[in-house]
């Protein structure tokens, strides 16, 4: 089978009950870092909305079809932006996205409409949810789009 080549659209909607974890009783600030393999986008700080951040934002990434590690995760880390220390690690949502790739080989395009995912804290316990939906396109292999040795035109 020969390597197929995609595009994976992640769309970070927001999330919902995150642990406020500011010693001094100030509201979290979160973002999301979003990992595919070595590919990896950061959503922007929901400023002052605490537990309940709204984002509504689109991250895009090259996916590889079969990879070499099989590995197919997409891991969304929430952090909390600090700006007089380091940012505070708020939890994380892993999802697993072998289906979902196979699904879009197969079919051409498939979707995961937006739902909630759970987020752990380093110690494995819930922290809250996120809310995530998720798009695969396979790109056309060129051998499709060529007749004969001639490209045809549209």
């Amino acid at each position: 089978m020969s390597t197929i080549f995609g595009t994976m659209e992640v769309n970070l909607v927001n999330a919902r009950g995150l642990k406020n974890n500011e010693f001094w009783g100030g509201g979290i600030d979160p973002y999301v870092l979003l990992q595919y393999r070595a590919q990896e986008r950061k959503s922007t700080t929901a400023k002052g909305q605490g537990s309940k951040p709204m984002w509504n934002e689109k991250f895009t990434f090259r996916v590889e079809y079969p990879s070499a590690d099989k590995q197919y995760k997409l891991i969304l880390k929430l952090m909390d932006h600090d700006s007089f220390s380091s940012d505070d690690y708020l939890g994380q949502a892993t999802i697993y996205l072998k289906e979902l790739i196979e699904l879009g080989v197969e079919k051409g395009r498939a979707e995961i409409h937006p739902r909630k995912y759970s987020v752990v804290g380093s110690n494995q316990s819930y922290c809250g949810e996120i809310q995530v939906g998720i798009t695969f396109t396979p790109k056309k292999a060129a051998a499709e789009e060529e007749y004969g040795g001639w490209k045809e035109s549209a």
